[in-house]
Protein backbone atom coordinates (compact mmCIF):
# COMPACT_ATOMS: atom_id res chain seq x y z
CA UNK A 1 0.00 0.00 0.00
CA UNK A 2 3.00 2.26 0.79
CA UNK A 3 3.79 2.25 -2.97
CA UNK A 4 0.42 2.96 -3.79
CA UNK A 5 0.59 6.51 -1.66
CA UNK A 6 4.24 7.73 -2.82
CA UNK A 7 2.52 6.89 -6.49
CA UNK A 8 0.03 9.09 -5.26
CA UNK A 9 1.88 11.91 -4.27
CA UNK A 10 3.94 11.91 -7.64
CA UNK A 11 0.49 11.99 -9.34
CA UNK A 12 -0.61 15.09 -7.27
CA UNK A 13 2.20 16.74 -8.30
CA UNK A 14 1.97 16.08 -11.79
CA UNK A 15 -1.90 17.10 -11.79
CA UNK A 16 -1.21 20.59 -9.61
CA UNK A 17 2.08 21.26 -11.94
CA UNK A 18 4.84 21.31 -9.14
CA UNK A 19 6.61 18.86 -11.34
CA UNK A 20 6.63 17.89 -14.81
CA UNK A 21 6.97 14.33 -16.29
CA UNK A 22 10.54 14.36 -16.47
CA UNK A 23 10.98 15.07 -12.90
CA UNK A 24 8.52 12.04 -11.64
CA UNK A 25 11.21 9.19 -10.75
CA UNK A 26 13.53 11.79 -9.43
CA UNK A 27 10.51 12.68 -7.10
CA UNK A 28 9.74 9.34 -6.27
CA UNK A 29 13.58 8.69 -5.21
CA UNK A 30 13.25 11.77 -2.69
CA UNK A 31 10.35 10.35 -0.98
CA UNK A 32 11.63 6.94 -0.79
CA UNK A 33 14.79 8.80 0.52
CA UNK A 34 12.49 10.31 3.23
CA UNK A 35 10.64 7.25 3.97
CA UNK A 36 14.06 5.25 4.13
CA UNK A 37 13.06 2.82 1.66
CA UNK A 38 15.20 1.43 -1.45
CA UNK A 39 12.75 -0.50 -2.85
CA UNK A 40 9.96 0.55 -5.36
CA UNK A 41 7.57 -1.37 -7.42
CA UNK A 42 4.85 1.12 -9.47
CA UNK A 43 1.66 0.41 -8.69
CA UNK A 44 -0.94 -1.34 -11.47
CA UNK A 45 -3.82 1.97 -10.21
CA UNK A 46 -3.26 4.54 -8.92
CA UNK A 47 -5.98 6.54 -6.76
CA UNK A 48 -7.50 9.54 -7.39
CA UNK A 49 -6.90 11.20 -3.69
CA UNK A 50 -7.25 14.32 -1.84
CA UNK A 51 -3.69 15.72 -0.73
CA UNK A 52 -4.56 15.11 3.11
CA UNK A 53 -5.36 11.50 2.59
CA UNK A 54 -1.91 10.81 0.91
CA UNK A 55 -0.29 12.68 3.44
CA UNK A 56 -2.01 10.84 6.26
CA UNK A 57 -1.33 7.09 4.57
CA UNK A 58 2.08 8.21 4.23
CA UNK A 59 2.49 9.80 7.97
CA UNK A 60 1.03 6.75 8.94
CA UNK A 61 3.84 4.37 7.14
CA UNK A 62 6.15 6.94 9.04
CA UNK A 63 4.76 6.58 12.65
CA UNK A 64 4.33 2.73 12.04
CA UNK A 65 7.84 2.37 11.41
CA UNK A 66 9.49 4.41 13.61
CA UNK A 67 11.08 6.94 11.16
CA UNK A 68 8.40 9.29 13.64
CA UNK A 69 6.45 9.98 16.76
CA UNK A 70 3.05 9.77 16.25
CA UNK A 71 1.82 13.44 17.25
CA UNK A 72 0.68 15.91 15.65
CA UNK A 73 4.27 18.59 15.83
CA UNK A 74 6.38 15.07 14.74
CA UNK A 75 4.07 14.41 11.49
CA UNK A 76 3.85 18.26 10.72
CA UNK A 77 7.54 18.47 10.61
CA UNK A 78 7.73 15.12 8.02
CA UNK A 79 5.05 15.84 6.18
CA UNK A 80 6.48 19.18 4.88
CA UNK A 81 9.68 17.07 4.31
CA UNK A 82 7.51 14.94 2.03
CA UNK A 83 6.40 18.00 0.15
CA UNK A 84 10.06 19.34 -0.55
CA UNK A 85 10.12 16.43 -3.47
CA UNK A 86 7.46 18.49 -5.28
CA UNK A 87 8.11 21.44 -4.31
CA UNK A 88 10.45 23.67 -7.01
CA UNK A 89 13.45 25.19 -5.89
CA UNK A 90 13.66 29.04 -5.16
CA UNK A 91 15.52 30.00 -8.48
CA UNK A 92 12.90 28.22 -10.37
CA UNK A 93 9.73 30.15 -8.48
CA UNK A 94 11.34 33.57 -8.41
CA UNK A 95 11.90 33.22 -12.05
CA UNK A 96 8.40 31.94 -12.81
CA UNK A 97 6.68 35.18 -10.66
CA UNK A 98 8.93 37.81 -12.70
CA UNK A 99 7.76 36.00 -15.94
CA UNK A 100 4.25 36.37 -14.80
CA UNK A 101 4.58 39.98 -13.32
CA UNK A 102 5.78 40.83 -17.16
CA UNK A 103 1.97 39.48 -17.74
CA UNK A 104 0.27 41.48 -14.71
CA UNK A 105 0.58 41.81 -11.26
CA UNK A 106 -2.51 39.94 -11.05
CA UNK A 107 -1.01 37.03 -13.26
CA UNK A 108 1.80 37.28 -11.05
CA UNK A 109 0.07 36.60 -7.51
CA UNK A 110 -2.58 34.32 -8.85
CA UNK A 111 0.53 31.40 -9.74
CA UNK A 112 2.29 32.23 -6.48
CA UNK A 113 -1.14 32.04 -4.32
CA UNK A 114 -1.61 28.66 -6.25
CA UNK A 115 1.78 27.40 -5.69
CA UNK A 116 1.34 28.04 -2.05
CA UNK A 117 -1.50 26.14 -1.38
CA UNK A 118 -0.55 22.92 -3.92
CA UNK A 119 2.59 22.67 -1.74
CA UNK A 120 0.76 22.50 0.82
CA UNK A 121 2.42 25.66 2.79
CA UNK A 122 -1.05 26.72 3.02
CA UNK A 123 -2.61 23.70 4.47
CA UNK A 124 -6.10 24.07 2.96
CA UNK A 125 -7.51 21.11 4.54
CA UNK A 126 -6.79 22.66 8.37
CA UNK A 127 -8.16 26.31 6.72
CA UNK A 128 -11.29 25.00 5.70
CA UNK A 129 -11.96 23.68 9.23
CA UNK A 130 -11.81 27.63 10.95
CA UNK A 131 -15.77 28.53 11.50
CA UNK A 132 -16.17 31.79 9.78
CA UNK A 133 -19.60 34.24 9.03
CA UNK A 134 -20.70 37.96 8.88
CA UNK A 135 -22.21 39.44 11.09
CA UNK A 136 -24.39 42.72 10.05
CA UNK A 137 -23.28 45.84 12.61
CA UNK A 138 -23.65 49.92 12.68
CA UNK A 139 -20.58 49.55 11.19
CA UNK A 140 -21.19 47.29 8.21
CA UNK A 141 -20.22 43.63 7.96
CA UNK A 142 -17.66 42.50 10.27
CA UNK A 143 -15.95 39.33 9.17
CA UNK A 144 -15.74 36.52 12.25
CA UNK A 145 -13.55 33.51 12.51
CA UNK A 146 -12.94 31.03 15.38
CA UNK A 147 -9.34 29.90 14.34
CA UNK A 148 -9.33 26.58 14.23
CA UNK A 149 -6.30 25.99 11.69
CA UNK A 150 -3.22 26.28 13.69
CA UNK A 151 -1.99 23.21 15.56
CA UNK A 152 -2.94 22.60 19.50
CA UNK A 153 -0.31 22.58 21.59
CA UNK A 154 1.43 19.17 21.60
CA UNK A 155 2.16 17.45 24.98
CA UNK A 156 4.90 15.57 23.43
CA UNK A 157 6.39 18.02 21.43
CA UNK A 158 6.55 19.86 24.72
CA UNK A 159 8.21 17.56 26.61
CA UNK A 160 10.95 17.11 24.08
CA UNK A 161 11.54 20.68 23.39
CA UNK A 162 12.60 21.09 27.24
CA UNK A 163 15.64 19.19 26.05
CA UNK A 164 16.18 19.85 22.51
CA UNK A 165 19.47 22.17 21.83
CA UNK A 166 18.53 26.02 21.86
CA UNK A 167 18.74 27.54 18.55
CA UNK A 168 18.85 31.09 16.91
CA UNK A 169 18.47 30.37 13.53
CA UNK A 170 16.40 31.28 12.07
CA UNK A 171 16.05 34.37 14.48
CA UNK A 172 12.07 34.60 13.74
CA UNK A 173 9.15 32.84 11.73
CA UNK A 174 9.48 35.94 9.52
CA UNK A 175 13.45 36.04 8.44
CA UNK A 176 14.55 34.37 4.56
CA UNK A 177 16.71 31.38 6.32
CA UNK A 178 13.28 30.21 6.91
CA UNK A 179 13.02 29.21 2.99
CA UNK A 180 13.97 25.38 3.43
CA UNK A 181 14.93 25.36 6.72
CA UNK A 182 13.50 21.57 8.17
CA UNK A 183 12.90 22.63 11.21
CA UNK A 184 12.77 21.32 14.66
CA UNK A 185 10.49 20.71 17.53
CA UNK A 186 9.68 24.92 18.70
CA UNK A 187 9.98 25.97 14.99
CA UNK A 188 8.02 24.84 11.75
CA UNK A 189 9.66 22.79 8.98
CA UNK A 190 10.06 25.19 5.61
CA UNK A 191 11.11 23.07 3.24
CA UNK A 192 8.06 24.15 1.04
CA UNK A 193 8.18 27.50 1.48
CA UNK A 194 9.07 30.36 -1.29
CA UNK A 195 9.82 33.82 -1.31
CA UNK A 196 9.79 36.17 -3.84
CA UNK A 197 12.70 39.47 -3.53
CA UNK A 198 10.96 41.96 -3.73
CA UNK A 199 12.96 45.65 -4.09
CA UNK A 200 10.62 48.05 -1.78
CA UNK A 201 11.85 52.06 -1.60
CA UNK A 202 15.42 50.88 -2.62
CA UNK A 203 15.62 47.89 0.03
CA UNK A 204 15.51 44.35 -0.41
CA UNK A 205 11.99 42.58 0.88
CA UNK A 206 10.48 39.44 0.91
CA UNK A 207 7.09 38.72 0.15
CA UNK A 208 4.98 35.43 0.53
CA UNK A 209 1.47 34.24 1.52
CA UNK A 210 0.83 33.91 5.33
CA UNK A 211 0.04 30.21 5.96
CA UNK A 212 -2.99 30.32 7.86
CA UNK A 213 -4.53 32.99 5.14
CA UNK A 214 -7.40 34.11 7.67
CA UNK A 215 -8.70 36.23 4.28
CA UNK A 216 -8.34 35.74 0.45
CA UNK A 217 -4.49 35.79 -0.95
CA UNK A 218 -3.08 36.90 2.95
CA UNK A 219 0.23 37.95 1.81
CA UNK A 220 3.35 39.23 4.34
CA UNK A 221 6.02 41.66 3.47
CA UNK A 222 9.55 41.78 5.29
CA UNK A 223 12.54 43.37 5.58
CA UNK A 224 15.04 40.60 4.72
CA UNK A 225 17.27 42.62 7.53
CA UNK A 226 15.65 40.78 11.00
CA UNK A 227 15.31 44.76 12.06
CA UNK A 228 12.57 45.64 14.68
CA UNK A 229 9.14 47.32 13.80
CA UNK A 230 8.36 50.94 13.08
CA UNK A 231 5.85 53.46 12.25
CA UNK A 232 7.82 56.50 10.72
CA UNK A 233 7.40 58.38 7.82
CA UNK A 234 9.42 55.78 5.46
CA UNK A 235 7.22 53.02 6.71
CA UNK A 236 4.19 54.62 5.02
CA UNK A 237 7.16 55.51 1.95
CA UNK A 238 6.88 51.45 1.68
CA UNK A 239 3.49 51.07 2.15
CA UNK A 240 2.50 53.23 -0.78
CA UNK A 241 5.71 51.70 -3.02
CA UNK A 242 4.15 47.95 -2.64
CA UNK A 243 0.86 49.17 -3.43
CA UNK A 244 1.86 50.57 -6.51
CA UNK A 245 3.97 47.47 -7.52
CA UNK A 246 0.32 45.42 -6.50
CA UNK A 247 -2.10 47.43 -6.87
CA UNK A 248 -5.17 45.16 -6.59
CA UNK A 249 -3.89 44.44 -2.85
CA UNK A 250 -4.13 46.62 -0.17
CA UNK A 251 -0.67 46.55 2.21
CA UNK A 252 -1.25 47.56 6.32
CA UNK A 253 1.11 47.34 9.34
CA UNK A 254 0.45 46.86 13.00
CA UNK A 255 1.24 49.51 15.12
CA UNK A 256 4.81 49.43 17.03
CA UNK A 257 4.51 49.44 20.36
CA UNK A 258 3.20 46.86 22.80
CA UNK A 259 -0.27 45.75 23.07
CA UNK A 260 -1.74 47.52 20.38
CA UNK A 261 1.24 46.11 18.32
CA UNK A 262 1.34 42.75 16.21
CA UNK A 263 2.78 39.53 17.42
CA UNK A 264 6.09 40.14 16.17
CA UNK A 265 7.54 43.33 16.82
CA UNK A 266 10.74 42.29 16.45
CA UNK A 267 10.82 42.01 12.73
CA UNK A 268 9.71 44.92 10.54
CA UNK A 269 6.82 43.44 8.40
CA UNK A 270 3.32 44.23 7.01
CA UNK A 271 0.44 42.32 6.13
CA UNK A 272 -1.83 43.03 2.70
CA UNK A 273 -4.09 41.04 0.30
CA UNK A 274 -6.69 40.47 -2.26
CA UNK A 275 -9.59 41.41 0.42
CA UNK A 276 -12.04 44.44 0.99
CA UNK A 277 -12.78 44.88 4.57
CA UNK A 278 -15.90 46.48 6.33
CA UNK A 279 -13.31 49.62 7.40
CA UNK A 280 -12.42 50.29 3.63
CA UNK A 281 -15.73 49.76 3.02
CA UNK A 282 -17.13 52.69 5.88
CA UNK A 283 -17.61 56.39 4.65
CA UNK A 284 -15.83 59.39 6.09
CA UNK A 285 -18.69 60.56 8.43
CA UNK A 286 -17.16 64.14 9.02
CA UNK A 287 -14.34 65.67 6.46
CA UNK A 288 -11.82 68.10 7.88
CA UNK A 289 -9.21 70.10 6.51
CA UNK A 290 -5.52 70.66 6.93
CA UNK A 291 -3.74 73.58 6.32
CA UNK A 292 -1.51 73.27 3.68
CA UNK A 293 -2.96 70.23 2.47
CA UNK A 294 -6.24 71.44 1.02
CA UNK A 295 -5.82 68.94 -1.93
CA UNK A 296 -6.15 66.28 -0.04
CA UNK A 297 -9.31 64.77 1.32
CA UNK A 298 -9.38 64.36 5.46
CA UNK A 299 -12.18 62.78 7.14
CA UNK A 300 -13.08 60.62 10.42
CA UNK A 301 -14.34 57.46 8.78
CA UNK A 302 -17.33 56.24 10.68
CA UNK A 303 -15.62 53.05 12.34
CA UNK A 304 -15.97 51.36 16.01
CA UNK A 305 -12.24 52.15 16.19
CA UNK A 306 -10.55 56.29 15.97
CA UNK A 307 -9.79 56.25 11.72
CA UNK A 308 -8.57 59.69 9.96
CA UNK A 309 -8.98 58.86 6.15
CA UNK A 310 -6.25 60.02 3.81
CA UNK A 311 -7.21 60.09 -0.20
CA UNK A 312 -5.53 61.73 -2.87
CA UNK A 313 -3.87 60.60 -6.24
CA UNK A 314 -0.30 61.80 -5.60
CA UNK A 315 1.02 59.43 -2.71
CA UNK A 316 3.48 61.90 -1.44
CA UNK A 317 1.01 64.18 -0.36
CA UNK A 318 -0.59 61.33 1.51
CA UNK A 319 2.90 60.57 3.06
CA UNK A 320 4.28 64.28 4.02
CA UNK A 321 0.64 64.47 5.43
CA UNK A 322 0.92 61.24 7.50
CA UNK A 323 4.27 61.82 8.96
CA UNK A 324 2.81 65.52 10.06
CA UNK A 325 -0.27 63.71 11.99
CA UNK A 326 1.68 60.62 13.18
CA UNK A 327 4.27 62.84 14.55
CA UNK A 328 1.98 64.91 16.21
CA UNK A 329 -0.24 62.26 17.46
CA UNK A 330 2.85 60.58 19.30
CA UNK A 331 3.40 64.07 21.37
CA UNK A 332 -0.14 64.11 21.99
CA UNK A 333 -1.76 64.36 25.24
CA UNK A 334 -5.38 65.68 25.92
CA UNK A 335 -6.23 64.84 29.79
CA UNK A 336 -9.77 65.21 29.50
CA UNK A 337 -10.28 62.54 26.80
CA UNK A 338 -7.64 60.08 28.94
CA UNK A 339 -5.00 60.58 26.33
CA UNK A 340 -1.32 60.52 27.59
CA UNK A 341 1.50 60.59 24.85
CA UNK A 342 3.36 58.70 28.09
CA UNK A 343 4.02 57.79 31.45
CA UNK A 344 7.07 57.68 33.63
CA UNK A 345 9.06 57.78 30.49
CA UNK A 346 6.56 54.86 28.50
CA UNK A 347 5.55 56.10 25.21
CA UNK A 348 2.06 55.06 24.67
CA UNK A 349 0.38 57.04 20.96
CA UNK A 350 1.08 55.26 17.71
CA UNK A 351 -0.54 54.70 14.40
CA UNK A 352 -1.96 51.10 12.48
CA UNK A 353 -1.78 52.70 8.88
CA UNK A 354 -3.83 50.86 6.00
CA UNK A 355 -2.74 51.93 2.49
CA UNK A 356 -4.81 50.63 -0.77
CA UNK A 357 -5.52 51.80 -4.23
CA UNK A 358 -9.27 52.88 -4.80
CA UNK A 359 -9.73 53.55 -8.37
CA UNK A 360 -7.84 56.63 -9.67
CA UNK A 361 -7.22 57.55 -6.25
CA UNK A 362 -5.14 56.34 -3.08
CA UNK A 363 -6.20 55.90 0.06
CA UNK A 364 -4.24 55.68 3.58
CA UNK A 365 -6.33 55.13 6.88
CA UNK A 366 -4.32 56.38 10.40
CA UNK A 367 -5.83 53.94 12.92
CA UNK A 368 -4.80 56.06 16.55
CA UNK A 369 -3.84 53.73 19.15
CA UNK A 370 -2.61 54.36 22.82
CA UNK A 371 -1.45 51.55 25.18
CA UNK A 372 -2.08 53.04 28.26
CA UNK A 373 -2.91 50.84 31.18
CA UNK A 374 -4.51 51.40 34.58
CA UNK A 375 -5.15 49.06 37.38
CA UNK A 376 -8.68 49.07 36.37
CA UNK A 377 -7.53 47.80 32.68
CA UNK A 378 -3.75 45.99 33.19
CA UNK A 379 -3.96 44.97 29.52
CA UNK A 380 -4.77 48.04 28.39
CA UNK A 381 -7.43 51.11 28.31
CA UNK A 382 -8.19 50.63 24.74
CA UNK A 383 -8.07 46.96 24.61
CA UNK A 384 -11.51 44.57 24.87
CA UNK A 385 -12.01 45.40 29.00
CA UNK A 386 -12.74 42.35 30.92
CA UNK A 387 -16.32 41.89 30.58
CA UNK A 388 -15.57 40.85 27.04
CA UNK A 389 -12.84 38.35 27.59
CA UNK A 390 -15.43 35.45 27.51
CA UNK A 391 -15.18 35.92 23.73
CA UNK A 392 -12.04 37.97 22.99
CA UNK A 393 -9.25 38.76 25.18
CA UNK A 394 -5.87 39.11 22.96
CA UNK A 395 -4.34 41.76 21.18
CA UNK A 396 -6.28 43.82 18.83
CA UNK A 397 -3.86 43.64 15.56
CA UNK A 398 -4.43 44.94 12.24
CA UNK A 399 -6.13 42.25 10.84
CA UNK A 400 -8.93 43.28 13.87
CA UNK A 401 -8.44 46.69 13.29
CA UNK A 402 -10.06 46.64 9.71
CA UNK A 403 -12.77 44.28 10.86
CA UNK A 404 -12.03 40.98 11.09
CA UNK A 405 -12.43 38.92 14.38
CA UNK A 406 -9.43 36.38 14.62
CA UNK A 407 -11.15 34.24 17.67
CA UNK A 408 -9.82 31.28 19.85
CA UNK A 409 -10.69 28.11 19.12
CA UNK A 410 -11.91 26.78 22.61
CA UNK A 411 -15.12 28.87 21.46
CA UNK A 412 -15.85 26.17 18.87
CA UNK A 413 -16.80 23.73 21.80
CA UNK A 414 -18.18 26.29 24.35
CA UNK A 415 -20.38 28.11 22.04
CA UNK A 416 -22.11 24.43 21.05
CA UNK A 417 -22.13 23.28 25.01
CA UNK A 418 -24.28 27.19 25.17
CA UNK A 419 -26.69 26.09 22.88
CA UNK A 420 -27.36 23.02 24.17
CA UNK A 421 -28.23 24.15 27.37
CA UNK A 422 -29.77 27.35 26.26
CA UNK A 423 -32.38 24.79 24.85
CA UNK A 424 -32.43 22.43 27.17
CA UNK A 425 -31.93 23.43 30.24
CA UNK A 426 -32.76 27.64 29.81
CA UNK A 427 -30.49 30.80 30.34
CA UNK A 428 -30.66 29.85 33.98
CA UNK A 429 -28.48 27.00 33.58
CA UNK A 430 -25.86 28.53 32.38
CA UNK A 431 -24.34 30.16 35.78
CA UNK A 432 -23.86 26.90 37.26
CA UNK A 433 -22.21 25.24 34.42
CA UNK A 434 -18.36 25.91 35.27
CA UNK A 435 -17.36 25.65 31.45
CA UNK A 436 -19.90 28.14 30.44
CA UNK A 437 -20.24 30.37 33.82
CA UNK A 438 -17.95 33.36 32.07
CA UNK A 439 -20.29 33.71 29.14
CA UNK A 440 -23.31 33.65 31.88
CA UNK A 441 -24.08 37.65 32.11
CA UNK A 442 -23.77 37.84 28.08
CA UNK A 443 -26.25 35.02 27.47
CA UNK A 444 -28.79 36.42 30.19
CA UNK A 445 -28.60 39.34 28.42
CA UNK A 446 -28.86 38.45 25.10
CA UNK A 447 -31.82 36.12 26.16
CA UNK A 448 -33.24 38.78 27.71
CA UNK A 449 -34.51 40.45 24.40
CA UNK A 450 -34.02 37.86 21.88
CA UNK A 451 -36.48 34.70 21.71
CA UNK A 452 -33.91 31.61 21.28
CA UNK A 453 -35.09 28.01 20.23
CA UNK A 454 -33.71 24.86 18.47
CA UNK A 455 -34.84 25.93 15.24
CA UNK A 456 -32.35 29.46 15.89
CA UNK A 457 -29.91 29.04 18.42
CA UNK A 458 -26.85 28.88 16.61
CA UNK A 459 -27.67 31.64 14.71
CA UNK A 460 -28.55 34.23 17.44
CA UNK A 461 -25.27 33.19 19.36
CA UNK A 462 -23.02 33.64 15.92
CA UNK A 463 -24.65 37.09 15.69
CA UNK A 464 -24.46 38.30 19.68
CA UNK A 465 -20.42 37.31 18.94
CA UNK A 466 -20.50 39.60 15.66
CA UNK A 467 -22.02 42.33 18.13
CA UNK A 468 -19.39 41.67 20.78
CA UNK A 469 -16.76 41.87 18.62
CA UNK A 470 -18.25 45.66 17.63
CA UNK A 471 -17.67 46.39 21.17
CA UNK A 472 -14.42 44.77 21.33
CA UNK A 473 -13.12 47.24 18.33
CA UNK A 474 -15.67 50.25 20.11
CA UNK A 475 -12.93 49.29 23.46
CA UNK A 476 -9.86 49.67 21.34
CA UNK A 477 -10.80 52.74 19.93
CA UNK A 478 -9.38 56.08 21.89
CA UNK A 479 -12.00 58.37 20.47
CA UNK A 480 -15.57 57.11 21.72
CA UNK A 481 -18.60 57.45 19.12
CA UNK A 482 -19.84 59.73 22.15
CA UNK A 483 -20.39 63.32 21.47
CA UNK A 484 -17.54 63.83 24.21
CA UNK A 485 -15.36 61.71 22.09
CA UNK A 486 -16.31 63.09 18.91
CA UNK A 487 -15.81 66.42 20.33
CA UNK A 488 -12.24 64.88 21.94
CA UNK A 489 -11.79 63.72 18.30
CA UNK A 490 -11.98 67.24 16.60
CA UNK A 491 -9.97 68.62 19.19
CA UNK A 492 -6.94 66.40 17.78
CA UNK A 493 -7.71 67.52 14.50
CA UNK A 494 -7.61 71.38 15.66
CA UNK A 495 -4.12 70.70 16.83
CA UNK A 496 -3.15 69.43 13.33
CA UNK A 497 -3.47 72.78 12.48
CA UNK A 498 -1.28 74.78 14.71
Amino acid sequence: MINTYIAALAAYGLKTGLITADDRIFAINSILAALGLDDYEEPENIPDMELEEILKGLLDFACSKDIIADSIAYRDLFDTKLMACLTPRPSEVIAKFKADYAVSPVTATDNYYKLSRDTDYIRRYRIAKDIKWKTETEYGELDITINLSKPEKDPKAIAAAKNAKQSGYPKCLLCPENVGYAGRLNHPARQNHRIIPVDICGEPWGFQYSPYVYYNEHCILFNTKHTPMVIDKKAFEKLFDFVSKFPHYFIGSNADLPIVGGSILSHEHFQGGNYTFAMAKANIEKEYKIKGFEDVTVGRVKWPMSVIRLRSADTGRLVELADIILTKWRGYTDEAAFIFAETDGEPHNTITPIARRNGDMYELDLVLRNNITTEEHPLGVYHPHAELHHIKKENIGLIEVMGLAVLPARLKNEMQQLADVLVTKGVSAVRSDPVLEKHADWAEEFCSRRTVNADNVHEVIRDEIGKVFAKVLEHAGVYKRTPEGEAAFDRFVEYLNK
